[in-house]
């Protein structure tokens, strides 16, 4: 039910638990002290996870925490939920943000005192043996995981330089970097890739890459929750993340990010060469997944840009069925055109053109400007090719009456 101390210690080890600062802890103690004499099994049954270490780690107490090391408490002793010292510490980590408060006043004060005061208490573990990669016995998650699943950043840092594995799995398969990116939690990431995380490390049932989940994570934001996925993704990419990298269905990042509909992410990657010509085991191209959604389709410019990176263009999945946005009435020309392009193959110089533009991309474009004679710049960048087509096409049915929004195929 306790630390079994070294001999000779045990009545200090009790005093130092007795000990404990604040009200909770005491009478904890108290209802067990009171149960044991009133030989009240159930309420000792209930009190049975009561250990002075766990009390002192808890409420971060960190003299009686260190009082209690140094006379013989085991840091690994698990409760009856198979949690140690370390796990329970991090379950309790003090929710403290400093940011709202006023620097120098008293409110702030208190919170940095409470939050410096915790991380003393897992600096004392540590130095004292704390397993940092034992993991929970029900959960499999590792101090790391616990450290993400209940935002520790000052945690992370610490426990790495401690010996945790910063690639560790979970019950899920996922390691701290997965969690972090699907949380878009960018300090975090930052801390866990400094620390050696692997950015291409897979999702073992998934195969899903921090990369592919924080696309997936932000694609369902706007605004400035938006900005800071796009602001993740982009750190991700920049230290090496592949960025066509396929799951288990075949899907990639651009597959992802197509579905959502948001233009900073698709262009982002973009930038990165991101394939869009990638099919998923079921035959799904990004285009496809884009116009899954009437959403999607209504954005006439970023289309013509997913198109001009699209070769050969395919409208349909390996059942022959077409993307359920498009289907929509007020798209029936627009279907019409896409479906009569995709039977319509480019030219060996279009294919060539757009090869060009593909490989070199957006970011390159006023560079290859200064090295290729004007005609055959001209030629690969301002050429009119299926995009143009198509807006000439979306233009020409505003102005026939066929959509059944004036503004559907707005360009």
């Amino acid at each position: 039910m306790g630390n079994i101390p070294r001999k000779g210690s045990r009545d200090l080890v009790v005093d130092s638990a007795m000990s404990l600062e604040d009200g909770p802890s005491a009478a904890l103690h108290s209802k067990l002290y009171e149960a044991i004499m009133r030989e009240d099994c159930t309420t000792i049954e209930q009190t049975e996870s009561i250990i002075p270490i766990h009390l002192a780690a808890k409420y971060h107490k960190a003299q009686s925490l260190l009082c209690l090391l140094q006379h013989g408490a085991d840091p690994e002793v698990r409760d009856t939920t198979g949690l140690t010292t370390l796990n329970l510490m991090l379950l309790h980590w003090p929710v403290t943000s400093t940011t709202w408060a006023k620097p120098g006043n008293r409110m702030h004060r208190i919170l940095t005192d409470i939050q410096n005061n915790a991380i003393t208490c897992l600096r004392i573990l540590c130095a004292h043996g704390a397993q940092v990669n034992a993991q929970g016995e029900s959960n499999k998650r590792s101090p790391l995981h616990l450290a993400i699943a209940y935002d520790c950043y000052p945690v992370l840092s610490i426990l790495a330089q401690n010996g945790a594995d910063v690639n560790a799995i979970n019950e899920a398969s996922m390691t701290p970097l997965h969690m972090a990116a699907n949380m878009l939690n960018k300090e975090m990431m930052e801390t866990l890739i400094a620390c050696g995380a692997n950015v291409n490390c897979v999702v073992s049932s998934t195969g899903n890459t921090a990369l592919k989940l924080a696309v997936c994570t932000a694609s369902s934001k706007a605004g400035r929750l938006l900005g800071a996925g796009v602001s993740c993704i982009h750190l991700l990419l920049t230290h090496g993340a592949k960025v066509n990298a396929q799951d288990y269905k075949g899907q990639t990042a651009i597959h992802e990010a197509c579905f959502g509909g948001r233009e900073a992410i698709i262009n982002l990657l973009l930038d990165f060469e991101a394939n869009v010509n990638i099919l998923t085991r079921n035959g799904e191209s990004p285009i496809y997944m884009y116009l899954q959604r009437s959403f999607n389709v209504r954005d006439t410019a970023l289309l013509a840009r997913l198109l001009d990176h699209t070769y050969p263009l395919r409208m349909t999945n390996n059942q022959g069925i077409l993307p359920a946005g498009i289907m929509l009435p007020e798209f029936r020309l627009l279907r019409d055109t896409l479906t009569k392009q995709s039977r319509k193959p480019l030219s060996l110089q279009g294919i060539c053109k757009r090869n060009i533009r593909n490989i070199y991309g957006e970011k390159y474009k006023q560079h290859l400007k200064q090295l290729l004679p004007v005609a055959i710049w001209n030629s690969v960048y301002c050429c009119y090719d299926l995009a143009n087509l198509l807006k000439q096409d979306l233009r020409a049915s505003q102005q026939q009456g066929l959509s059944a929004t004036p503004t559907a195929f707005s360009g």
